[in-house]
């Protein structure tokens, strides 16, 4: 529907160096240096970085490299932000289905 809500989330941070400091991160991950990454299950992952309030990152894969940032947060809203992630995946899925049907 248009929403971006790691967008939204990024913008928001107050801390510029922190937010500096995501978006290079984030710059290594389409490098393909994935760094510290776990699965959440549902085909995501959790991207952790060790700054701040322990900033995480999640993210899906479509067809093998495209990486779709889905949302961010930190380690003291972890539970609800994989909740969050695995929603917008299942919406970005339904949606790449319906236009790509095959």
């Amino acid at each position: 529907d248009g929403n971006e809500p790691f967008q939204r989330w990024i913008n928001m941070l107050r801390d510029k160096q922190s937010r500096r400091r995501i978006l290079n991160r984030l710059s290594r991950l389409e490098q393909g240096n994935y760094g510290d990454v776990e699965p959440i299950g549902e085909g995501l992952s959790e991207l952790r970085m060790f700054f701040g309030p322990g900033y995480r990152v999640y993210f899906g894969e479509d067809a093998g490299n495209i990486v779709i940032i889905l949302c961010g947060g930190d380690k003291a809203s972890q539970d609800r932000d994989i909740e969050q992630a695995k929603t917008y995946w299942q919406e970005y899925k339904t949606h790449a289905s319906t236009e790509n049907p095959g």
